[in-house]
């Protein structure tokens, strides 16, 4: 898919919620999610930890961050905190394109961990933005969306002002009932802006797709 306005639309075998969401995030609600962590990722996150303890700023997490360009614009958005730019792709990672800034890294890790080691260590988020995650949009993959997900606890106990995008409205509709279910509330609303801050978010609206955002004050 190019820039140019060629994004396919999303397509998917379910429509609606998906049927099983209330009783998968209740059950992720319910019962931790311990799985062992990855070395490369605890190795990254103990590095990191130190630049972070150094600034000593508000922290703001950019998760799936792809090339990083959303980060880049983070940044720049928020020179009162640093942002980590998040992704598990190494070869996303190296093609960006952004002369790294003082308040910026990018960190090549596997987010079920990452997330869960920022509790572990007590981190309070300014901000989290999920931009255009992968939707995994067939209906056995409830579990891979971050709502579905047993990781999805740790997203919430990071807390701060979260943001989420999609071009799949069905994506952004069940993470809206998954805060329901875990008594948080959340603001959904269409998004547009003058400027596109990732490589998709272009694609999508060159191609005539709208997105959709939903905002939330975490507890």
């Amino acid at each position: 898919m190019s820039e140019s306005g060629n994004s396919r639309i999303i397509t998917s075998n379910q429509q609606g919620l998906h049927k099983e969401l209330d009783n998968v995030v209740l059950k992720h609600l319910k019962h931790a999610f311990r799985k062992p962590y990855q070395v490369h990722t605890l190795s990254a996150f103990k590095e990191c930890e130190k630049w972070v303890e150094q600034q000593g700023k508000a922290i703001i997490l950019d998760s799936c961050c792809g090339v990083g360009e959303s980060t880049y614009h983070l940044a720049k958005k928020h020179p009162e905190a640093i942002v980590l730019g998040l992704d598990k792709s190494a070869d996303r990672l190296a093609k960006h394109g952004q002369s790294i800034a003082d308040n910026y890294r990018l960190l090549q890790v596997n987010l079920n961990d990452f997330w869960r080691l920022a509790v572990d260590a007590n981190w309070h988020l300014s901000h989290h933005y999920l931009l255009y995650p992968n939707p995994w949009p067939k209906a056995n993959h409830l579990q891979r969306r971050w709502h579905g997900s047993a990781v999805f606890p740790a997203i919430l106990a990071l807390g701060g002002q979260l943001e989420l995008r999609s071009n799949w409205f069905i994506y952004i509709n069940e993470f809206a009932r998954a805060l329901q279910l875990a008594e948080q509330t959340c603001h959904v609303e269409t998004f547009q802006s003058e400027n596109s801050i990732t490589p998709f978010e272009r694609k999508y609206w060159a191609s005539g797709q709208k997105s959709l955002r939903l905002t939330a004050t975490l507890k």
